[in-house]
């Protein structure tokens, strides 16, 4: 079995000092890290609160899980799973946390080993599983779905307003099998111009939502989210692209906006964005920060 090549550069983490900001680690507090990717952010929090013994570490990336070892190793606690399994398990046990993070985007590492196949720079397998365990990749959707199931993928996971053309394009070309063919095979479909935005970005959006359920799999943490969360706990959560965020946004409004009955306030009024607060980090251009804090424990009926 053919190992990734190392990353090409470190992964900084996104909205580092505006999430720390937000989370406010105490001493001795507790915190998950539903997406601990590099350990960036966690590395940081747990500095601050002092008690590895009080921090789980989840990511369901195996690469990420090794990385993340040399903390286990200082008493933090690694789950390798998906952050909905771990949150109904961590439920299930009863655990609450002072802070919780979960942070959406793909690792700059996942980004930068060809090997996974999320790049549109470099040249790979068609694959884009967050989890190598799972076996459908994004070869599967490509080389198998039909036209019309296909452009309706790339229209709604992408927001691809020629994802009727590019699907068109995609069966014609069959078999697809690189990221190369399938961003030549995008690009001949539209018209590139002038936009420095490679036009098969979208289509590799809907495709690595797709695979990896991140949509279906977020709406379903939410909720679990109340249950581990302590009485003045914060959450924390990063978005990438409009999806996400609107999930995210009506989820927190709902929770905030309950009047006198609201269990919870909002630590962000206006979601922080990382074009304005991250700008030496190219990959958080698209990134947004919102947050809340536990306010009141629900009243007993």
């Amino acid at each position: 079995m053919k190992k990734d090549t190392p990353p090409q550069q470190l992964h900084l983490p996104v909205l580092l000092d505006a999430t720390l900001a937000v989370l406010k680690p105490q001493k001795d507090e507790s915190y998950l890290d539903l997406t601990a990717g590099y350990g960036g952010h966690a590395s940081a929090v747990i500095s601050a609160t002092g008690v590895p013994s009080k921090a789980v570490l989840v990511d369901r990336d195996e690469n990420a899980i090794a990385e993340l070892r040399p903390l286990e190793a200082k008493g933090v606690s690694l789950l390798h799973t998906d952050f909905y399994q771990a949150a109904a398990q961590l439920a299930q046990e009863g655990r609450q946390f002072d802070m919780i993070l979960l942070d959406l985007g793909v690792s700059s590492p996942q980004f930068d080993r060809a090997e996974r196949g999320f790049s549109l720079i470099q040249d790979g397998p068609l694959d884009m599983r967050m989890d190598n365990r799972e076996t459908r990749t994004a070869a599967d959707l490509v080389n198998r779905m039909s036209e019309a199931t296909l452009a309706g993928l790339i229209y709604q996971y992408g927001e691809e307003p020629k994802s009727r053309a590019i699907a068109k394009a995609i069966v014609r070309d069959r078999p697809i099998t690189t990221t190369e063919q399938l961003a030549a095979t995008v690009a001949n479909a539209t018209r590139w111009g002038k936009s420095k935005v490679h036009p098969a970005t979208r289509t590799f959006q809907a495709l690595r939502i797709a695979v990896n359920r991140e949509l279906e799999l977020l709406e379903s943490t939410l909720p679990l989210l109340l249950k581990i969360i302590a009485p003045g706990g914060r959450l924390a959560i990063i978005s990438f692209h409009s999806l996400e965020d609107r999930i995210v946004k009506h989820f927190f409004r709902e929770l905030t906006e309950a009047g006198y009955e609201a269990e919870f306030s909002s630590l962000t009024k206006k979601p922080i964005s990382g074009a304005t607060d991250d700008v030496h980090n190219p990959r958080a251009r698209s990134a947004k920060l919102r947050a809340v804090v536990k306010i009141k424990t629900k009243r007993k009926e």
